[in-house]
């Protein structure tokens, strides 16, 4: 309760305590979240880049919304093995799966912050550095306590992950029976080029993930997002817009068009591209919505996060 409701800081402050037994925690159990933090110019969007105990940096983001709604963009990894071609996360390697308590310390980080300005994290969405089906067991625990009415009381309805879709995993997370949202990032509506963008794709073609996805549905009734990033010249045509409106023909299934934000080869979009793109997939009556931008400025949107001195912060 001290931690993750009082959101305790200092165990000093902790007057409840004996003072020997604060001595001991302090010593043994340090409540500092060591963080450099850096806001966008609409005050919106934080990115804080947490240090890790062997060195080792990882980032995470603090999205906040009209209406109260505040939602931290969570990393499972430093770095990501899966070598994404338009994200930066994977061009920096892969170094390490994080702990539960590395990935829980990122959303205890700005609790902490948001209780000083009267507003409460509402809504968190594993969808920052790495892959969290490859860190399976520690994003589910992180979960767990994310949501213990005990801890954050966090409801499960407001947690998400976003996997590029491992079918073992997705399996996994059904027999689970936990109803967190799942988002896959499909961004391509053939195997070629979605291998060519996500290389996993040769390991896992689109067909066996939505078999996945549809046994998923199947046991836990739940709506599946797929997210899908709009490249300009590679997979934002209007053949393309029908293709994925074909592929997507599921009562279940919703898609959320999400802008490229720059991290190197590609450029994004045009606005008259994604009209003609939107215009199709309405034709065709497939249900989606588009990705607000989230702190681009700060290289904290949607695959923009990459640390780039992962042994060192300064």
């Amino acid at each position: 309760k001290l931690i993750y409701r009082d959101l305790v800081e200092d165990w000093d402050k902790a007057s409840t305590l004996p003072k020997s037994l604060r001595a001991k925690l302090k010593s043994e159990l340090p409540l500092e979240i060591k963080a450099e933090t850096l806001r966008s110019q609409d005050r919106r969007t934080l990115k804080a880049v947490l240090s890790l105990s062997d060195g080792l940096l990882v980032e995470t983001v603090l999205m906040m919304s009209p209406k109260n709604r505040n939602s931290v963009c969570v990393s499972s990894q430093v770095g990501c093995p899966l070598n994404c071609l338009f994200c930066a996360t994977g061009k920096m390697g892969y170094y390490r799966n994080l702990t539960v308590v590395e990935i829980v310390n990122q959303v205890l980080f700005f609790e902490r912050f948001l209780k000083k300005i009267g507003r409460k994290v509402t809504h968190v969405v594993f969808m920052g550095m790495g892959e969290p089906f490859l860190n399976f067991d520690n994003v589910l625990s992180s979960i767990k306590i994310l949501n213990n009415k005990e801890m954050f009381n966090l409801g499960i309805r407001k947690i998400s992950i976003s996997t590029v879709g491992i079918p073992s995993a997705i399996n996994r997370l059904r027999d689970e029976k936990i109803d967190v949202n799942l988002a896959v990032s499909l961004h391509a509506t053939n195997d070629d080029l979605r291998s060519s963008l996500i290389p996993i794709n040769r390991v896992h073609p689109i067909k066996k993930v939505l078999e996945a996805v549809d046994s998923y549905i199947a046991a836990r009734k739940r709506k599946v997002m797929f997210e899908y990033i709009l490249i300009n010249g590679v997979n934002d045509s209007p053949k393309e817009a029908a293709e994925l409106a074909s592929l997507l023909r599921h009562p279940l299934y919703h898609l959320n068009l999400i802008p490229y934000n720059p991290t190197g080869i590609f450029k994004a979009s045009n606005l008259e591209r994604i009209k003609g793109f939107k215009k199709i997939l309405g034709e065709m009556k497939v249900l989606f919505t588009q990705r607000f931008r989230f702190g681009s400025d700060i290289k904290a949107a949607c695959g923009q996060l990459a640390s780039k001195e992962p042994h060192s912060i300064k």
